[in-house]
């Protein structure tokens, strides 16, 4: 204390108390908190509707993406993928079974193959899509 009966505080940085690797890991979202968004889409065309800009921890929002047109190709590509498994009579609405069915499916993806799962998938979703003069 000094001698107007002031208190003297200790200022510590964050990044003093916390171990190094706590602090990098901060800035960095990973899907189900194991793998990276970082993704390259091979296929030019299909850039503007694999949205993978916002990454999420969980692909479970509650994003009203039907009220405006186009508006679902901002929807993240794997939460489209989960509510995909939604449509069917028994499964209809039970979003956090098609959550953990698609984190089960991812950690297999990543076992068998040892790649990042989002890159299969969006690999997957470009294989599966259109060509240019593919139609007559």
């Amino acid at each position: 204390m000094s001698d107007g009966g002031d208190i003297e505080v200790e200022n510590t940085v964050v990044s003093d108390v916390l171990p190094k690797d706590v602090v990098k890991e901060v800035g960095n979202i990973k899907l189900f908190n194991k793998w990276d968004y970082d993704v390259e889409v091979r296929d030019i065309s299909l850039t503007d509707y694999i949205s993978l800009r916002n990454p999420v921890y969980v692909t479970h929002s509650a994003g009203r993406y039907a009220v405006k047109r186009f508006r679902k190709a901002n929807c993240p590509i794997i939460e489209r993928l989960t509510n995909s498994l939604m449509m069917h009579g028994r499964n209809n609405g039970k979003k956090l079974m098609a959550v953990r069915i698609v984190a089960h499916a991812f950690e297999i993806i990543h076992l068998m193959t040892d790649q990042n799962p989002i890159q299969v998938a969006v690999d997957a979703i470009v294989n599966c899509g259109p060509r240019e003069d593919s139609t007559r």
